[in-house]
């Protein structure tokens, strides 16, 4: 007779070997299993039976696994179900993750990572899915139907362990969107990792990623911990991937291939336990086509793909943005709330915030320093005179009939300072990404800096 308290596991392999291992390991961590041959044996267990956990093999006597996963997540969506693929068959793995599996386990099974897989699934919060999106509302704000499509996308994807790669253009909130797929999943109690591939030099990065044993290189004069072992049970973010170089995109692909990596100057392999998010402003695609990016780890990375809509497709949620960000302001600068004017919330709609949300928070932000009321006006908002161009898109050209500037260097400067300002409000004075934005090197940007006096 099972026991009431304890959680219950379907598990459906025609397998008899793998059924006994599966139950074994199961009952070695207090769960009760309730076996399955085939999908008919499976589908009269869930009429008689209520299961936290669901384990099934891809192929089955009288019909297929991925079938059934999309059968549970129709009927039974909040039952994790983890797919059990033949080894090396990457293309089924990531076929079930994307029909609604939580996780797969690949023959010939692995302890290890079949209970980290198990206790990642039963922290699964048994939240109903309008808790869920209430929650993540609270922090991704806004009510028009693209930002409510992606809290929907983020509640669903929160109950998996698939690898999701996040696109969208700059400062539309790509980390805040990995951030609430981890607050909202089983990995919460978990570390939440970021990385900026991008600003690691190519030379360090393989230490970063990895961590490095004393005496691997000039320098490393203790043992270091990686990236990877920080998140361990958690989530690491790799932002701006595309950036990677491509000997470390070889490293990457296996270390999520075979959850474990290798310190630099290390001899010996160390477990981790990691969901991987990406994100990154580039078309990733393109990077595979032209050679810079491996098409393997793309899909790998690419499992799932959730784009974070531009500002410019949801300005009606433009007002509830500028208030929150303006109280966030206020408190952190120990300041009274500013209204904003009609004429002014007009305004900031109409324009196209090329640098998004990023934009808006840098834009209000000096309104605040300007404003000489508490009422924010359009003057202090000081946006572009043509705010559908881009920063590089400003022309710096007399207009027909309009006098020509007497010192043209100083002119010249002028601009130069004013693109470069725009550059860095909009990267929030990140220069590497300045640079990029500008179109050119990183020397550059830093000589023009002293130059121009905005060092």
């Amino acid at each position: 007779m099972t026991n009431r308290q304890a959680k219950q596991a379907l598990v459906i392999d025609d397998e008899p070997d793998i059924l006994e291992l599966l139950t074994m390991t199961l009952s070695g961590m207090s769960i009760d299993c309730v076996t399955a041959e085939n999908l008919a044996q499976a589908h009269e267990a869930l009429k008689r039976h209520k299961f936290d956990l669901c384990f099934t093999d891809m192929r089955l006597p009288d019909g297929n696994g991925l079938d059934f996963v999309k059968t549970l997540q129709k009927h039974w969506p909040e039952l994790p179900v983890a797919v059990i693929t033949a080894h090396g068959n990457v293309d089924h793995a990531v076929e079930a993750l994307k029909s609604g599996a939580f996780d797969f386990v690949s023959k010939p099974l692995k302890l290890r990572m079949l209970r980290d897989l198990v206790e990642s699934a039963l922290k699964l919060s048994p939240d109903r899915p309008q808790q869920r999106e209430r929650r993540s509302r609270d922090k991704l704000l806004g009510d028009t139907d693209p930002i409510r499509a992606l809290r929907g996308k983020i509640t669903k994807l929160a109950r998996s362990q698939a690898p999701v790669y996040i696109t969208g253009e700059s400062g539309t909130g790509k980390e805040l969107v990995a951030r609430l797929i981890h607050e909202l999943g089983a990995r919460s109690d978990g570390p939440f990792v970021p990385i900026n591939c991008g600003a690691i030099p190519a030379e360090l990065v393989e230490s970063e990623f990895f961590g490095h044993k004393k005496g691997a290189f000039t320098g490393a004069v203790a043992d270091k911990q990686g990236l990877f072992q920080a998140a361990e049970g958690g989530t690491l973010f790799l932002d701006e991937v595309a950036d990677l170089p491509l000997m470390m995109q070889v490293k990457l692909l296996r270390a999520i291939q075979e959850k474990a990596v290798r310190p630099v100057g290390g001899h010996e392999e160390v477990n981790v336990d990691v969901r991987i998010l990406s994100a990154t402003h580039k078309n990733l695609a393109a990077c595979v086509r032209d050679g810079s990016f491996r098409e393997d780890l793309f899909y790998r990375l690419n499992v799932i793909e959730l784009k974070v809509p531009p500002l410019r497709e949801r300005q009606a949620d433009i007002p509830l943005l500028a208030e929150h960000i303006l109280a966030l302001l206020a408190r952190k600068n120990h300041l009274s709330k500013p209204l904003i004017s009609q004429a002014a919330m007009a305004k900031l709609q109409s324009y196209a915030f090329p640098g998004n949300v990023r934009e808006l928070e840098n834009i209000l932000e000096r309104a605040l320093t300007w404003a000489d009321s508490d009422i924010i006006e359009v003057d202090d908002l000081m946006l572009p005179e043509h705010p559908s161009m881009s920063v590089m898109q400003a022309p710096v050209s007399a207009e027909p009939g309009e006098p020509l500037p007497q010192d043209l260097e100083s002119c010249l400067e002028d601009q130069e300072r004013q693109l470069i300002m725009q550059a860095l409000e909009a990267t929030r004075w990140n220069r590497t990404a300045a640079a990029k934005k500008l179109g050119i090197t990183f020397r550059a940007l830093r000589y023009k800096l002293k130059k121009l006096e905005l060092d």
